[in-house]
């Protein structure tokens, strides 16, 4: 179940810089390495949803159903150009900004759930991911699939937090030149809303 194949097919998957990766790194490079983890956090916790839903079918019947589709992409789509606003407004809390202050923890990872939670695709991503490298057993599919899902997080935690402390460990770099910093917010909030504007347009 845990199979080699399955660990490297995960791990190439979690590599590939998708919108929990940039907004950790935003994190990392507007609040430093402990806001980093933070998002980190969240954005892995933010799978369990799409996890639970692939794990009961429910995934396959959201597919099947427009309207429930529908409705949880374009609030995805809203949440990103929030984000994209975030990055470029004094003060947003994706801004990168030497003046950036504090935020509680929770607060940062509770933004990573959303940016999953809100991402209808995750859970059909993981109803086509998983179900190749269960056993076979019928009596065992959910769990299996869970275990699976589990690793997956554990992955996905780890790179992202590696992603954030990097940008944190540039931070200082970045910090000390403010056109860098007008161009890497504007950078962020390009990247988000044209994240914003690919979920717009995908099909079910």
């Amino acid at each position: 179940m845990i199979s080699l194949p399955f660990l490297l097919t995960a791990l190439v998957v979690v590599l590939i810089p998708g919108t929990g990766v940039i907004y950790t790194v935003a994190i990392g490079l507007g609040r430093g390495r402990r806001a980093s983890l933070w998002a980190a956090l969240g954005c892995t916790f933010g799978i369990v949803p799409a996890l639970v839903a692939a794990t009961l079918g429910l995934a396959a019947v959201m597919h099947t159903s427009a309207l429930a589709y529908h409705a949880l992409r374009w609030a995805g789509v809203a949440y990103l150009l929030y984000l994209a606003w975030q990055a470029l407004r004094s003060g947003g809390a994706l801004r990168v900004d030497p003046d950036q202050g504090s935020e509680p923890g929770w607060r940062t990872a509770l933004r990573g759930v959303l940016i999953n939670a809100l991402n209808p695709k995750l859970s059909i991503f993981f109803l086509a991911l998983l179900p190749p490298f269960l056993s076979g057993d019928p009596t065992a599919a959910s769990r299996e699939m869970l275990v699976l899902g589990a690793v997956f997080m554990v992955l996905t935690f780890i790179v992202f937090a590696g992603y954030g402390v990097m940008a944190a460990v540039a931070r200082d770099r970045v910090l000390s030149s403010p056109r860098a910093l007008r161009w890497l917010s504007r950078g962020i909030a390009a990247l988000f809303a044209g994240l914003a504007g690919k979920l717009a347009v995908e099909r079910a």
